[in-house]
């Protein structure tokens, strides 16, 4: 991951982090209604974030925000369940191991903020995306859990922290 750094979210990252998620939506054309990319607050992700038990993560090549990820608290569930969130990478992202290094960092996160599980959704044809989710120790579930509003992902993932 040479001159590849993973960080916080800062406040100067909100365009280019809506600019970055909406760019991987149009070239997997990924269903825009019943997805994140409804969210109300997608210009606004430093301060979405910016929350108790929340982080979101950037990941920064040349000065430029090539991927992102995130953790918060799963809406409408226990209090120890978190939700992985928003997780997108540019395509010269893709198979170099960021997205494991990213994973990592975003469950360590919440297991420091006390979670017992994490869930997440996803598309039914992100192969590669389903397949670091195994890797990192997700497991398919049966039905959707929590309050997220993404009716258009029907593939849902758990995991014990």
């Amino acid at each position: 991951m040479e001159n590849w750094l993973i960080r916080k979210i800062e406040k100067k990252d909100n365009a280019a982090v809506a600019q970055l998620i909406r760019a991987v939506f149009d070239e997997l054309n990924i269903p825009k209604v019943g997805t994140a990319y409804e969210d109300p607050y997608l210009d606004l992700m430093y301060e979405e974030y910016n929350k108790p038990k929340s982080v979101y993560y950037v990941v920064e090549h040349e000065g430029k925000i090539k991927g992102v990820a995130g953790i918060a608290p799963l809406e409408n569930e226990a209090p120890s369940i978190c939700e992985l969130q928003k997780m997108y990478f540019l395509p010269e992202t893709r198979g170099k191991g960021i997205g494991s290094e990213m994973m990592a960092i975003c469950l360590q996160s919440a297991r420091e903020f006390g979670f017992k599980k994490c869930y997440l959704e996803t598309m039914p044809f992100m192969h590669a995306a389903q397949k670091l989710y195994k890797k990192s120790g997700f497991e398919y579930i049966d039905a959707p859990m929590g309050c997220t509003g993404h009716t258009s992902c029907p593939v849902w993932m758990l995991q014990d922290l």
